[in-house]
């Protein structure tokens, strides 16, 4: 793992299958959205599906500020796509089976076996404006993502942060 992205930074392009098998790039969001990237270990986990289920109760939150979530694990695109069914996730999900944009991104593993859970947001521009890294804390990574939107985008609608509906 060489790299390691920085805020201000420019974000790392990729391209990668979702799970209904379309190719999706970063690049596809420049000018147009906000992107809130985030890595997470692994479908159906206690811990993702906490953490997927609640960017989905809180999607539209993300959509008023200008962003799209996207999701990124080693899983295949068929893991994502019965994942994505079983929980009814309006985002997409990316599959990273090489590991190679998790290294780009420079996602740590914890203990050197699990797969680390990091969210990025991206500007519209490409820039990286934050990085939260919390392995035990999955609701946190939606807050931390608002809170940044809102400072981006400037004052958001006022919408009550949702718990999980697993």
């Amino acid at each position: 793992m060489g790299n390691k992205v920085e805020i201000g930074t420019p974000a790392p392009g990729f391209s990668l299958p979702s799970g209904d098998g379309h190719q999706v790039s970063l690049s596809d969001f420049k000018g147009k959205k906000n992107v809130v990237l985030y890595f997470y270990p692994a479908d159906e986990s206690r811990g993702c599906t906490a953490e997927a289920c609640s960017f989905r109760d809180n999607y539209e939150a993300f959509t008023e500020a200008g962003a799209e979530v996207i999701g990124i694990s080693s899983d295949s695109p068929e893991s994502h796509r019965n994942f994505s069914a079983h929980h009814h996730l309006p985002f997409v999900l990316l599959s990273d089976e090489g590991k190679r944009v998790r290294d780009l991104y420079g996602v740590p593993s914890m203990l050197g076996l699990l797969p680390g859970r990091v969210t990025y947001v991206i500007d519209r521009n490409g820039i990286v404006k934050h990085i939260f890294n919390s392995q035990f804390q999955p609701a946190k990574h939606i807050e931390e993502a608002l809170k940044v939107l809102k400072s981006i985008e400037g004052p958001l609608p006022i919408v009550e942060m949702r718990s999980p509906g697993i």
